[in-house]
C-alpha cells in the first residue's frame, strides 16, 4: 500500500502523519503555496523513521538542480510533476531510489507512458493541487500495466469510491487533509489515512507483482 501525504511544510504535520500510518510524505520544491526550502525539508526528514519514504515534488526543473535538492533534503524519492519527457526521467532513474512521473489524467503524453522508466505513474487533475476531482473513467486499464498513484481532489469521504473505481496502487492527498495550504488538519488527516488504508487493502492492485 502507498498512502502519500503531500505538501508537508513542518515537522509537526510530518510526525503526525507518520504516527497515523502514512508511509510516504511529499515535499514540494516547485513553485506552490506549499513550497518548502530544501534545508528545512532536510531537518524534518532527519526526524522521520528510516522506513518512511520522503518524496520531493519538482516541476520542469533541471536534473542537476533536482539532484542537488535531493541531496540537501535527504530525499528518498523524486516526483516529476511537469512536462518532463522520457529522457529526463531516464537521467534521474539511475540516480534516485524511487521515481514517479505525474500526468494530468487527460495528458496526451499518456499515450507514451510505456516510454517512461519510472517506479510509478501518478494521475492528477489538470491543475495540480487544486483539489479538483477528475473523471476517473479516464484512467482506463492503466492500473493493470503500471503502478498508478491516484491524486486529485481526494478526501476521506471519496477515497474509498475512488480506489474501488480505479484500483490504483496508491493514493496521494494534499488539500483534502488541510486546514489551510501547507497546514494539515489532524481530524481530516486521521480520517483520510484510515479510509485510504482500508480501501487500498481491499481494492488496490500491483501489476508488478500480479
Amino acid at each position: 500500500m502507498f498512502v502519500k501525504i503531500c505538501g508537508i511544510t513542518n515537522a509537526a504535520d510530518a510526525l503526525l502523519a507518520v504516527a497515523m500510518g502514512a508511509e510516504v510524505l511529499g515535499f514540494i520544491f516547485a513553485e506552490s503555496s506549499r513550497q518548502i526550502a530544501p534545508e528545512l525539508a532536510g531537518e524534518i526528514i532527519q526526524q522521520l523513521p528510516y522506513d518512511v519514504t520522503a518524496v520531493g515534488v519538482f516541476r520542469n526543473q533541471p536534473t542537476e538542480q533536482i539532484l542537488e535538492i535531493a541531496s540537501i533534503a535527504r530525499l528518498t524519492g523524486v516526483q516529476l510533476h511537469g512536462q518532463e519527457m522520457p529522457g529526463e526521467a531516464a537521467l534521474l532513474r539511475r540516480r534516485v531510489p524511487f521515481l514517479v512521473q505525474a500526468f494530468a489524467a487527460d495528458d496526451p503524453r499518456l499515450t507514451k507512458v510505456d516510454d517512461y522508466d519510472v517506479d510509478a505513474v501518478l494521475l492528477d487533475a489538470p491543475t495540480p493541487g487544486s483539489g479538483e476531482v477528475f473523471d476517473w473513467d479516464l484512467v482506463g486499464t492503466l492500473p493493470h500495466r503500471h503502478r498508478v498513484i491516484l491524486a486529485g481532489g481526494l478526501t476521506a469521504e471519496n477515497v474509498r469510491g475512488a480506489v474501488e473505481a480505479v484500483r490504483p496502487w496508491g493514493v496521494d492527498v494534499a488539500s483534502g487533509v488541510e486546514a489551510e495550504p501547507g497546514r494539515k488538519d489532524p481530524v481530516k488527516l486521521r480520517h483520510f489515512i484510515n479510509a485510504a488504508t482500508d480501501a487500498l487493502s481491499e481494492f488496490s492492485i500491483d501489476p508488478k507483482h500480479a
